[in-house]
């Protein structure tokens, strides 16, 4: 295991996907509707566009094989998830009302792994 801060964030930030994208491909039928109530059509493939990505963001993070590509990769696909939140639930900054702060973290968090 390794004692590294950085290696151990860029492997937690890798690790974080693998709920987010189980819950993605089990919840399939309800997931492709929040893609299309964001904008995203057809929601089907920008499901399984962004699963694919979350996948391959995942493996490079924990592996760290082509880290730096899979953090960029990471970053994109959050960006699109804070963007999908603030259009279907507006402007809000709080967990609580669903904002994009997790996504801007995680991101952040993504960025510093690998820098």
């Amino acid at each position: 295991m390794p004692h590294d801060p950085q290696t151990l964030l860029r492997i937690l930030c890798g690790i974080w996907f693998l709920p987010h994208l189980i819950g993605k491909i089990r919840h399939a039928d309800l997931a492709y509707v929040t893609f299309e109530k964001a904008g995203f059509k057809p929601g089907k493939v920008f499901l399984y566009v962004t699963a694919a990505a979350e996948g391959l963001a995942m493996v490079g993070l924990v592996t760290g094989i082509q880290a730096q590509l899979a953090a960029a990769l990471a970053i994109f696909v959050l960006a699109g998830a804070g963007y999908a939140v603030l259009k279907i639930n507006g402007w809000n900054w709080r967990w609580q009302k669903q904002g994009p702060e997790y996504m801007l973290f995680w991101s952040i968090c993504c960025a510093l792994s690998v820098a």
